[in-house]
């Protein structure tokens, strides 16, 4: 039976694998491939219509409502375990979640429970766990997510009313790949040093970025193409003491003032401001050691056709007492832009204020 074969192939290939790693200073194995943010679903065919297929969909392929068109957070790819050619997909793939119910007879079942301890599927069975997680099980660079429950219901009620644990473990894993990408070619490690000594707080700089305004409390960069513009403005303060009194109100006021006074189009009338009729999202978060809100959603100009995505992060330093903003926004309309969300996500992550770092300009 192919389902005994898959099982005991698998044992042997975890084993040759371990006995490799343990062998060997490094790494050999192959970089796993796949998409960046696709996500390979290994589930039994006659489940792909299940109630935790619905519930994968909803959840981690559920759309991103705060950009123009809507794209889905993660691309899913199901694919069941049939042949060696299905288990050579899978050893190799970047991000792969295998769910199951705990004692399937299918191959799905079998593969998962072949990456679990006893103990972890005891657990399952007894309803104190369903989800695991491992990096790098057949191929470098990968995350694997296991998820399991007694029966396609419960698992599917455990997967939705978990959301927000399981998008965020993977999206960690894929914002490390990101940072990876944004930086392959080169960065402006010079003009970060630069701003850094100038003003106690930095960012890692894509290669490509430009600055635009440069003046006190307030640097703008920019990324112009003729159809995929993209900028960055960072505004900061000193000596503040209340960030208490921070809220969505407040940033969505500084924003706007911000956006009207730097952002301009290229007439007199033209600016950027927030498209409050489409969705506007906000989550509190952490950068680097400071509290941080994270603010979504669209962008229009005024007295324009134009508009687009935007993200932004108010930041606050409670050693230092610094208040920071940094806004990324783009327009461009002939491309999907959920790729670039990412990459900033990813650059934003590297932000760090240390007022220490400035340096007089007659001692550099």
């Amino acid at each position: 039976m192919i389902f005994k074969y898959i099982r005991s192939f698998l044992l042997l290939l975890i084993l040759a694998f371990s006995l490799l790693v343990s062998a060997c200073e490094g790494d050999y194995r192959q970089e796993a491939r796949g998409g960046y943010s696709e996500v390979l679903v290994v589930m039994d065919s006659t489940a792909v219509n299940s109630e935790t297929a619905l519930a994968l969909r909803q959840t981690y392929g559920a759309p991103i409502l705060t950009m123009p068109r809507p794209e889905s957070r993660y691309d899913l790819v199901f694919r069941d375990v049939r042949t060696n050619r299905d288990l050579e997909i899978i050893h190799g793939h970047r991000n792969v979640i295998i769910a199951a119910v705990i004692d399937e007879d299918t191959n799905a079942g079998a593969l998962l429970r072949s990456l679990l301890s006893e103990e972890a599927r005891q657990n399952i069975r007894n309803g104190n766990s369903f989800s695991y997680t491992a990096r790098n099980v057949w191929s470098r660079n990968q995350f694997v997510i296991m998820l399991s429950a007694a029966t396609d219901e419960e698992l599917a009620s455990l997967i939705r009313r978990n959301e927000r644990r399981l998008i965020a473990e993977l999206h960690s894993v894929e914002l490390d790949r990101w940072k990876a990408y944004v930086y392959r070619r080169a960065e402006q490690v010079n003009l970060s040093r630069e701003i850094l000594q100038e003003y106690g707080w930095s960012f890692r700089l894509q290669h490509d970025y430009r600055i635009g305004v440069d003046t006190l409390g307030m640097m703008t960069f920019r990324r112009f193409l003729p159809d995929n513009d993209r900028w960055i403005w960072v505004w900061w303060e000193d000596d503040f003491d209340d960030f208490d009194s921070i809220d969505r109100d407040w940033i969505t006021n500084k924003r706007e003032k911000i956006n009207r006074q730097y952002m301009r189009g290229g007439s007199e009338g033209k600016f950027v401001r927030t498209d409050f009729d489409r969705p506007y999202e906000q989550r509190f978060l952490e950068i680097n050691g400071m509290e941080a809100y994270e603010s979504r959603g669209l962008w229009r100009m005024e007295n324009d056709l134009m508009g687009g995505p935007f993200i932004n992060y108010t930041m606050y330093d409670h050693e230092n007492n610094r208040l920071f903003m940094m806004e990324y926004g783009q327009f461009s309309p002939r491309w999907d832009q959920r790729r670039f969300l990412y990459q900033f996500e990813a650059m934003a992550r590297t932000f760090v204020s240390n007022p220490d770092a400035i340096v007089p300009r007659d001692e550099r």
